[in-house]
Formats: C-alpha cells, structure tokens, sequence
C-alpha cells in the first residue's frame, strides 16, 4: 500500500498547489474526492489554526489517513487585519466567485488613502493516525492594488503586489510562487513533521 497523504480541501487551487509543492516526496497525495469523502466542515473558528484542525481532525476521522489542512486569509492593515479568516466568504451576495470578493475588497478600500499594505497568511495544521496533531504558519507580505494584473493563482492573488517582486502573485509563475507564498513557507516549516511520520529521508528539499 503506497503511503497516503490526505489534503484536507475542495479548494482545486489549494490542492494543485500543494501537490506541487511536495511533489518531491515519495508519498501519495491524495483529496477528498478521490477517496469518495464528501465532507462540508463549518469554518467557524476564532483564530486560523482553529479552522485548520476542525477540517483536518474532520478528515482524518473519515479516512483514517495522515490528513493536512490550511487556513489561510489576507490581513488589510487598513481594515484592521480584516478580511483575515473570512477571507474565503468576504462579500455582499451569497456564493461569492473570487472575482467577486476582489470587487467587494476594493470596495471598502476605495475611500482610505493608499498604500494599502497587507499580506497574505497561513496556518496548516496536521493530523496522524496516533492522534498527534502538529502545526506551521507561514506568511506572505505586499500590497493591495486596485486593478488585477495576470492570470494565474486564485483567490485575491492578481491584487496582491509584492515590490521585491514588482509582481502580484497572479503574475509570477507557479514555480516562484511555490517557493515564496504564505502557503509554500508554512509547507516548509511543516515538512520536518511530515518526514517524520512517513519515515522519509530527512535531506528532501521541497520548492527550491
């Protein structure tokens, strides 16, 4: 039996880029849907890491495998920190699109003088089969701009600008984000974690 790693999302670009990142790892990363799991957990925690755990000790419940989950969100400075965890339901309409909540961010931030200085979190949390729990939090920081540039990434990456970069996150390719972004450094932070429990070689380096 190959060794499974359970990512706890329906986030298709959460996934894909979690897949990617550990790539180099001799395990098998698997979702939600390819175990027939059909699972909607209530994000109604305090804090990231709150989140996190109730997805992944959701999953690991279900499937009985190694299951990882992320919280993430975007922190506004201008919004006092906001719409932080509710990153992913931050709009006026029900259902929201990405394109959506990037109109309705803009929105609020219209009337407030620029720069509008922000930076993207994450916080991953894991589950094993002895019940142990470990967690990594990574973060990203840049600035809101009010027109999109590129196409790639989701969520609120074409308005997120990063100056050392002179890039949003939209516009870089999925290589350099998957070395620079909040995900990929709480990703790495965890890994130790990871080779641990899957018995791995502990010289893996991922997303160089």
């Amino acid at each position: 039996m190959p060794r499974k790693l359970l990512i706890a999302t329906q986030n298709q670009g959460k996934l894909k880029e979690i897949k990617s990142i550990y790539a180099a790892l001799p395990i098998q990363i698997v979702s939600s849907a390819d175990l027939g799991i059909d699972l909607t957990i209530l994000e109604d925690g305090q804090t990231y890491y709150d989140n996190a755990l109730k997805k992944a000790a959701a999953f690991f419940q279900e499937s009985g495998l190694i299951t990882l989950a992320d919280d993430s969100g975007l922190e506004v400075t201008a919004l006092n920190g906001a719409p932080g965890i509710h990153s992913a339901r931050y709009a006026s309409i029900n259902d929201p699109t990405d394109a959506d909540r990037r109109r309705y961010l803009l929105d609020k931030l219209s009337p407030i003088p620029r720069p509008w200085l922000a930076r993207f979190h994450c916080t991953i949390v894991i589950v094993d089969q002895k019940r142990g729990i470990s967690s990594a939090e990574g973060s990203c920081n840049g600035i809101i701009i009010p027109d999109e540039r590129g196409d790639g990434g989701f969520g609120y990456d074409p308005i997120f600008f990063m100056p050392e970069h002179n890039a949003t996150m939209a516009q870089l390719s999925s290589e350099k984000k998957n070395q620079i972004s909040h995900r990929a450094r709480a990703l790495q932070a965890v890994l130790p974690h990871v080779i641990r429990l899957f018995h791995l070689d502990n010289t893996i380096k991922i997303a160089e």
